[in-house]
């Protein structure tokens, strides 16, 4: 098959797919939690899926707890819920992205207004009711997506919601590699590329792999403060990354 039918197939599945979304959506608040979570993860992996894209998982997610992760596509929310359901965290413009943005809306996304102190305040408070209710909350501490090659500092307000609901924060690598193993940008979210162009390219592209890696989790507690647990969640995952894109070769240590 060429890459430009291909492509076209994918996009024409990614779009029935969407609107079998939408048509679930409809119904998700009057499910159960347990229903819910195994709606959202079936239809997150049968996204990737359509998209092209396999997923590999290592480690064991958390039942409960902050995740953070380094942020790269608009994919990274559909990786890790296709393996541990997560309520997120999303910049406040996901609301207007197409069919995407009303489905992250009706599967519970929390969005942060962004430019004034009050809204900061709102969704800290959002995410402290959540993490005391035991469920399982994603951020994106960069503020922001990058093309995967190396983790960008990280916002520390974000982490004293942790340390208030007295939550463990579970450190997550994010990465995307092509058919032959090496990364690739190809599902990079970044600049002046339209979410149109994001997905085309997506689909265009053989042999997509999404890695999530829960890394193990830290303790909150001990009087530990925000900024120490954001530079300790950026250190484990910038080492996972190393690890993952230069490994030793045998025999070394």
């Amino acid at each position: 098959m060429s890459r430009s039918l291909r492509s076209a197939v994918r996009l024409c599945r990614c779009a029935l797919h969407l609107c079998w979304g939408v048509a679930a959506a409809i119904v998700l608040p009057w499910l159960s939690p347990k229903a819910r979570s195994f709606l959202v993860a079936r239809w997150s992996r049968q996204l990737l899926d359509v998209l092209g894209i396999q997923i590999e998982v290592d480690g064991t997610p958390p039942t409960r707890g902050l995740l953070v992760a380094n942020h790269i596509s608009w994919v990274d929310i559909f990786a890790i819920n296709a393996s541990a359901t997560t309520t997120f965290l999303a910049k406040d413009e996901v609301r207007d992205w197409p069919a995407i943005g009303w489905l992250a809306e009706r599967a519970g996304t929390l969005f942060l207004e962004r430019g004034s102190r009050a809204a900061a305040q709102r969704a800290r408070r959002l995410l402290i009711d959540e993490l005391r209710r035991d469920n399982r909350v994603g951020v994106f501490p960069e503020g922001t997506t990058s093309l995967g090659e190396q983790v960008m500092p990280f916002h520390g307000a974000l982490f004293q919601s942790a340390i208030d609901a007295e939550a463990t924060v579970a450190p997550v690598l994010l990465r995307y590699t092509e058919a032959n193993g090496r990364p690739t940008a190809a599902a990079a979210y970044v600049g002046d590329t339209s979410l149109w162009q994001c997905v085309r390219g997506i689909a265009a592209t053989g042999g997509l792999t999404a890695h999530v890696a829960f890394l193990p989790p830290i303790d909150s507690g001990a009087g530990i403060d925000r900024r120490h647990l954001a530079h300790r969640s950026h250190q484990a995952i910038s080492h996972a990354l190393s690890r993952a894109t230069h490994p030793h070769p045998p025999g070394s240590t």
